[in-house]
């Protein structure tokens, strides 16, 4: 990707393209959206930036806060990357797990005693009401299933399963088991500390920003991706530009190529500010800066 420096010594790159974390990044720490964020994305999308979310979130966790931005029908990414979904609710890619390996991930997390849900496309679906249930439930604003004896019936259209551990002790070795028992044949990763989530082979946030790329002719080297955690860290692998909040993991600051702010100090606006959004006076010197180089056959 060809770029130029502004005054402020700010790398500024032709971006098309911004995906965003939700929880921990776009998301303050009270999981609100503030108005700093809110007024910057809608100021670089009125200048042509498409921009869009990718979150561990079912969609209809999502889609609320989405809503508040006032923006065109755009396809967001949830369940880490398993379904992508407008938000006009149009249904464009959706991945599940398999049937029985539904079963058998339910049966490891009980069996070791640990909380387990798992997603359809607009819901979550628990054993029994419990702390961890409740817990999520204040988390994302939504009333999950209570399935009782049938939870294991719920195996057909599961896009993402969750187990947690709310003692934080447990979560890389939940993790480490997981992969010796399932191999390649699940996706496992985590968002938050407490979180274990698995998806099937192939699905993650990159996977789907790309599929998302290509619904908008938009080159992987023209998308800027941000977020905290370690389900974020293909994603800022993948993008031209990689960005971690500075509230992020050790994991994503290294897969980053660059830092911004928390998610407290609007680090999403402090990202377009610094590397996409561009004035109509920089956009000139840039466009003069990239003519100069074609010019010299750089």
């Amino acid at each position: 990707m060809i770029a130029v420096q502004n005054r402020k010594g700010y790398v500024v790159m032709l971006v098309k393209m911004m995906v965003s974390d939700m929880d921990g990044t776009l998301l303050n720490s009270e999981r609100k959206l503030s108005a700093i964020n809110k007024a910057k994305i809608r100021q670089a999308v009125n200048n042509g930036l498409l921009f869009t979310v990718a979150t561990g979130r079912m969609y209809r966790a999502a889609l609320p806060y989405v809503e508040q931005l006032g923006l065109d029908d755009i396809p967001l990414i949830t369940h880490n990357g398993a379904v992508i979904k407008t938000t006009g609710g149009k249904l464009l890619a959706k991945t599940c797990l398999e049937p029985e390996l539904v079963a058998q991930v339910i049966d490891f997390a009980e069996k070791l005693g640990f909380y387990v849900h798992v997603y359809t496309e607009n819901d979550f679906i628990y054993r029994k009401s419990c702390k961890e249930s409740k817990w999520y439930e204040d988390a994302v604003h939504l009333k999950g299933i209570e399935a009782g004896d049938k939870f294991k019936e719920y195996n057909q259209g599961i896009a993402k399963i969750l187990i947690m551990d709310m003692s934080l002790v447990h979560v890389k070795e939940i993790m480490n088991q997981l992969k010796a028992k399932f191999g390649d044949s699940l996706h496992v990763q985590n968002s938050d500390p407490s979180h274990v989530e698995i998806a099937a082979p192939g699905v993650s946030k990159a996977a789907a920003m790309l599929k998302v790329a290509a619904m908008y002719d938009i080159k992987q080297e023209e998308i800027a991706a941000i977020g905290d955690s370690g389900n974020d860290v293909p994603m800022l692998k993948a993008a031209g530009i990689g960005i971690a909040v500075a509230n992020a993991s050790d994991e994503a600051k290294k897969a980053a190529a660059y830092q911004v702010g928390t998610n407290n100090e609007n680090g999403v606006a402090q990202a377009i500010n610094r590397f996409l959004y561009l004035h109509n006076n920089q956009k000139s010197k840039l466009m003069g800066a990239l003519m100069l180089l074609q010019s010299l056959g750089l």
